[in-house]
């Protein structure tokens, strides 16, 4: 459908809610034949990491350099690819004091930070506090000792735990082509001396896309496995603590295949990293038309179906962690920042804490059109939003909603997060056109996130915008009673229902 026609089809949802708000209070609202969920006896079916919801901040970020170019400030479903063709734009340093990323960032807490991505392979890490603009041969970038410095002040300060790779390009190998530590034990060695802490590694990033990532060339599943070998024995004798992740692929592949299966004996917990298709910038053809569709959702199942298999089949039992994701690869549609694509991220969460996975990584917390804010003012996107809401009310059991996912109404729930046998469901309603509907025998509180378009950079909360206050303080969220009974979630809408009075004994 034209994009004009869907914004204003859900510019009229917006009233829509609110009608629906008020008419369920006062009558209780129903569509036959609704389900009915017992938040009472759900049963618990898996447990997350408390640092479930995670984030990345790419090393170019931390370093300064080319990353990808954001779109505009206001995405725009007819932005043309052809606008777009240089892909990528100099940077500087993040600067990890700001007091608005911090507070933003505490605000997930508890959390992992990732520090890597491509760019990673080739960075060279100086203990230097010294800038160093020019790398040596073989490497394309520098991480000094002071950027590496803030880094560990930042998470700390905002209970992140980080997890990183280590360079293996040219500069970090012999004649031979082996590779060598010296560089990983200088790193090291400085995070150990100014009191950081490693969480977790992966070897390298992306293996499966050696010839971009730095490798040597005819990089392989063999040549990985050997300098994996090396890696294993260096990180458990340096820092033993530090969990070994692996493989890190992002591909579904053969290749992908026997990459995990060249690591599978040293990994302590499975890595693997997923995007559904390429951005505008890389030639990818997704629309927006697409981003509520069925198959486009379901691809965060066959992702993680191609990673347990390996895992049940090579390291059956080791926990498995998504650590890097995102709307696209190469920074993110135009409409990334938009409202549309906090179905794909919270309908993600909600899957993969179903599916088992312990970590799920967002790329990235403030760079290019992905970031869960923009990098620019550091104003909360859509997906932060939404990202508050899951760490405000969803907790680490995941329990069994009893209802398959189906084409419009999508239902996750989780124990409440802070409140003994409460129970907190995730109601999305892909349905662009229709309303749907649950029973509940047990009153709730309702928040419901809307916006006045598919392509908003703004979201409501039961019709209230949400946005900083004063000094950058969060606003309070209050949530709307609602008795027991149907109640019906409008179209195209994301609504948490919290149900403190569940009782459900899985959650004490």
């Amino acid at each position: 459908m034209p994009e004009r026609s869907l914004a204003g089809r859900l510019c009229a949802r917006g009233i829509l809610i609110s009608a629906l708000l008020v008419a369920q209070e006062a009558h209780g609202a129903s569509i036959p034949d609704a389900p009915t969920v017992i938040p009472a006896s759900l049963p618990r079916i898996a447990t997350v990491d408390e640092r479930f919801q995670s984030y990345n901040i790419e090393t170019v970020e931390i370093t300064g350099g080319r990353f990808w170019r954001p779109y505009r400030s206001q995405p725009d479903a007819d932005a043309s690819r052809e606008k777009y063709s240089n892909l990528f734009q100099t940077r500087s340093p993040i600067d990890l004091n700001n007091t608005r990323l911090r507070k933003l960032a505490a605000a997930l807490a508890p959390a992992y930070l990732r520090v890597s991505g491509t760019w990673a392979n080739s960075t060279y890490f100086s203990d230097s506090g010294d800038e160093q603009s020019t790398p040596p041969a073989g490497f394309n970038g520098v991480l000094t000792g002071r950027r590496w410095r803030s880094v560990i002040d930042f998470a700390q300060t905002v209970d992140a735990r980080i997890v990183t790779s280590f360079g293996i390009s040219a500069g970090t190998r012999d004649a031979a082509g082996g590779w060598q530590q010296e560089q990983a034990d200088r790193f090291i060695g400085f995070t150990n001396s100014i009191g950081g802490k490693i969480a977790a590694a992966e070897f390298m990033n992306e293996p499966d896309l050696a010839d971009i990532g730095g490798a040597p060339a005819g990089y392989d599943a063999a040549a990985y496995g050997r300098d994996f070998k090396l890696f294993d024995a260096f990180l458990k004798r340096t820092s033993p603590e530090t969990i070994i992740l692996g493989p890190g692929t992002i591909g579904q592949s053969a290749l992908a295949s026997d990459l995990f299966t060249a690591v599978a004996p040293g990994i302590a917990a499975v890595s693997y990293h997923y995007y559904g298709a390429l951005s505008q910038r890389c030639s990818g053809d997704r629309t927006p038309q697409t981003a509520l569709s069925e198959d486009w959702l379901e691809g965060t199942d066959r992702a993680l179906a191609f990673y347990r298999d390996r895992r049940d089949r090579l390291t059956p039992g080791k926990p498995i962690w998504l650590t890097e994701t995102a709307e696209t690869a190469c920074g993110g549609n135009p409409w990334a920042p938009s409202f549309l694509d906090t179905f794909r991220y919270l309908d993600q969460l909600g899957r993969l804490a179903k599916g088992g996975v312990q970590v799920v990584m967002h790329n990235t917390l403030a760079a290019s059109d992905y970031g869960l804010l923009d990098e620019r003012t550091l104003e909360p996107r859509p997906n932060y939003w939404g990202a508050l809401l899951w760490r405000q009310t969803m907790g680490t059991s995941v329990l069994d909603a009893g209802l398959p996912v189906q084409a419009g109404l999508h239902v996750y729930a989780h124990c409440q997060r802070g409140a003994p046998g409460g129970v907190t469901l995730l109601v999305i309603n892909t349905d662009r056109d229709a309303p749907h509907a649950l029973v509940l025998p047990t009153a709730s509180m309702r928040y419901v996130l809307d916006a006045a378009n598919a392509l908003d950079t703004h979201v409501r909360v039961n019709g209230t915008a949400l946005a900083l206050g004063a000094d950058d303080t969060l606003p309070s969220i209050p949530g709307a009673p609602t008795p027991a009974g149907p109640v019906t979630f409008a179209p195209a809408t994301i609504t948490f229902v919290v149900i403190s009075g569940a009782e459900n004994n899985a959650c004490r």
